[in-house]
């Protein structure tokens, strides 16, 4: 597999993974407005600790969710951190 192949794919991944987190906050935002089943805070860490971090913080920030929890406001940007720090890491490696 040629490096071009991998970014495509890892950026494809990327894509997904990150509207994914932030999708899951929106839907649970729009739970909590309308008083229905919530997604459990469980799943929103999973999507966002699967390399979602971006979609994760934007869900928050632009959704104002869940910026009241201590949890979420420390751990969401720290989740992003190092999956940038992890994504250099890899693409450093790549094109050495």
């Amino acid at each position: 597999m040629n490096k071009g192949t991998i970014v495509c794919i890892a950026l494809g991944v990327l894509v997904i993974t990150n509207l994914v987190s932030f999708l899951l906050m929106r839907h649970d935002k729009n739970c909590a407005k309308k008083g229905s089943w919530r997604v459990p805070e469980a799943t929103l860490f999973i999507a966002t600790a699967c390399f979602g971090g971006l979609g994760g913080v934007l869900g928050m920030q632009l959704l104002r969710h869940k910026t009241q929890h201590w949890y979420f406001k420390l751990f969401f940007p720290l989740l992003l951190i190092l999956q940038v720090l992890l994504l250099a890491a890899g693409a450093y490696l790549l094109f050495r």
